[in-house]
């Protein structure tokens, strides 16, 4: 076993939410060879044509890990692995919220732009396209091609991504969404809470929103805290000094100062955690959902081995 791979316990977790295959398409080349050549990838931010043999052919693993992202099965496998944490209430759903800048390799540039699918309504005959069929190719998330609708963009840093995530008590990250560097992290807390998706094992319901939730000054805005106070969910994040000063000045109508809040640095570490692995402190795939499906993977990796 190689230094990264699944342990055969981890593997054991992992195992039962794996797909299978149709029969219809020929066998899969087994799942963990696989998954091991993907999070060695992963770790070491390698190119896929470089590694090593024993993963087997480098296009069966790229090509594995692009389809798994594009149509949600690594989304799916770390909420199931969530799912099982919270069957035996391991997860703190104090949670925090932040954003982490990734710089952008000069190879993330360049992504072609996709036209939407092609749907074909039941009983047109088929129209063959260089001996493809437009709708035959693999799902892909809707999105707009081009830098920014691939989750590029310029900020200070350069060319840049960011990583929007929510991250437990225990500094394991729950949700994460890829936007383009210069996206302000308001503009995102309700897209990264709508992806918190922890599915109850047994006859309970789902949770459907967290017990509180510890941000910094970024989402310390007006919508923000009507969106939380909507949604009763209590919050806690430092004023800023405009924000302040305008409370100062409406007297008792301006409320009570927030509290000083002192888990906010769960998220921080689990950025940490994640930007270990090297795909994902440096991105170089040129799709969107390639690269948040890196960032997924190595969100899973952490929760099986925490």
């Amino acid at each position: 076993m190689g230094r990264g791979d699944l342990t055969d316990a981890e593997w054991e977790r992992l195992r039962p939410f794996l797909p299978v295959s149709n029969g219809r398409c020929g066998r899969w080349r087994d799942h963990r060879q696989v998954i091991d050549g993907i999070l060695h990838r992963v770790w070491t931010g390698v190119q896929w044509r470089d590694l090593p043999e024993r993963f087997g052919p480098w296009k069966t693993v790229y090509e594995r890990h692009r389809m798994w992202s594009a149509d949600g099965t690594w989304t799916r496998l770390l909420q199931l692995v969530q799912a099982a944490g919270d069957a035996g209430a391991e997860i703190d759903w104090d949670i925090s919220v932040d954003s982490t800048v990734v710089r952008a390799h000069q190879h993330a540039a360049g992504a072609r732009t996709e036209p939407p699918p092609v749907s074909v309504p039941k009983g047109t005959k088929a129209v063959e396209h260089q001996g493809e069929m437009p709708w035959a190719k693999s799902a892909r998330p809707p999105g707009e091609g081009g830098a920014g609708g691939e989750g590029l963009g310029r900020s200070r840093g350069g060319f840049t991504s960011k990583l929007h995530l929510s991250a437990d008590g225990r500094c394991r990250p729950l949700s994460l969404v890829v936007t383009p560097g210069q996206r302000a992290d308001c503009t995102q807390l309700q897209t990264v809470l709508a992806k918190i998706r922890v599915p109850r094992i047994g006859p309970r319901r789902p949770p459907t929103k967290p017990d509180s939730i510890a941000a910094d000054k970024g989402y310390s805005n007006g919508p923000c805290r009507e969106y939380l106070r909507r949604r009763g969910i209590q919050h806690s994040s430092p004023e800023k000094a405009d924000s302040q000063a305008a409370r100062l000045r409406k007297g008792s109508r301006g409320g009570r100062p927030p509290e000083r809040y002192k888990k906010r640095n769960t998220v921080e570490r689990a950025m940490n955690r994640l930007k270990q692995s090297r795909a994902v402190a440096t991105r170089y795939g040129k799709r969107g959902y390639v690269f948040l499906g890196t960032a997924t993977a190595a969100a899973l990796v952490i929760w099986l081995r925490t």
